[in-house]
């Protein structure tokens, strides 16, 4: 029972993430980058400033549906298929988001970009901060969706879910919409049970990388919905690591944070990654636009 209704649970996550695929755009250039041993999918949407754009676990880069069409429309987007998801071969690593972490660094460099905006969700949240925390150079502005800085951020009914992933799942999951994506586009799909395995293992892992979000020196931005998987009391004490919610940002924005928290109405962990409301609650702040004008400001006009 406890396992059907973990599979219950993953594919609800993926019926929210692909019933907007459609409306997707197709890629302007897409290909294979040679980075550790892995030759990881992108895909390149768009013109303007680069965006790195990172999916979530057992997912792929189509599952962002309308979020990466509308960020094309203003960005160059690099979506990236991650180890083992998507046109990504699993290969025999370990998943670790540090060593994607690292590969990111080598895929960023290769399409010939000094620096970029990253922004991930979930599994691509993690990614895209060891990407920041490894290499602040290349990651101008961070945005993280829907991920914990530590595994005591998740409600503790979700530990024991997330750990009983793993390829005993595999077999009930072949009439599966997630299962179909996977074999539609993996260039091994025989690797599925041995994706459930890694990601299992992979969740299974205690992490707290307070110490390192304290470094982070870039502008970040943080999104969750307002009924996530991640605790309230979490998201907030991760925007204080990052030196906001301290004070008052003051009559004249004089105390504002150079860093941004927000938390989207009515939405949890499983549907925000393709939610209408994404894209243009960071837009902004990847534009670097600054907020409405002081009360000062507004007072003179």
């Amino acid at each position: 029972m406890f396992r059907k209704m973990l599979s219950i649970a993953i594919l609800t996550l993926v019926f929210y993430q692909t019933q907007p695929l459609l409306a997707q755009s197709t890629p302007d250039s897409s290909g294979y980058v040679a980075a550790n041993g892995i030759d990881y999918w992108f895909e390149i949407h768009g013109k303007g400033e680069p965006l790195l754009l990172l999916h979530g676990g057992l997912m792929s880069s189509q599952a962002w549906g309308p979020t990466l069409t509308k960020l094309a429309e203003h960005r160059r987007v690099i979506a990236v298929d991650l180890l083992g998801h998507g046109r990504t071969v699993l290969g025999n690593r370990k998943m670790s988001t540090v060593d994607i972490g690292r590969d990111l660094a080598v895929v960023v460099q290769k399409l010939g970009y000094r620096q970029v905006d990253a922004m991930g969700y979930s599994f691509g949240g993690y990614s895209a901060l060891q990407l920041a925390f490894q290499h602040p150079e290349l990651v101008r502005r961070l945005v993280v969706v829907s991920a914990p800085y530590a595994q005591n951020g998740f409600f503790p009914e979700m530990l024991p879910q997330q750990a009983a992933v793993g390829a005993s799942m595999a077999e009930g999951m072949k009439g599966s919409l997630m299962y179909q994506l996977y074999v539609d586009v993996a260039p091994r799909p025989e690797d599925f049970p041995r994706l459930l395995d890694a990601m299992g293992e992979y969740m299974r892992q205690q992490f707290d990388w307070s110490a390192n979000v304290k470094q982070l020196t870039m502008p970040v931005m943080l999104v969750f919905g307002d009924a996530d998987m991640v605790r309230p009391e979490h998201i907030v004490s991760f925007y204080q690591l990052l030196g906001g919610g301290q004070k008052d940002a003051g009559w004249m924005r004089e105390h504002m944070s150079k860093n941004r928290l927000a938390i989207l109405p009515d939405l949890t962990h499983y549907e925000i990654g393709a939610a209408s409301i994404l894209a243009p609650t960071v837009l902004p702040f990847l534009n670097g636009q600054m907020g409405p004008k002081s009360s000062a400001d507004q007072s003179r006009d």
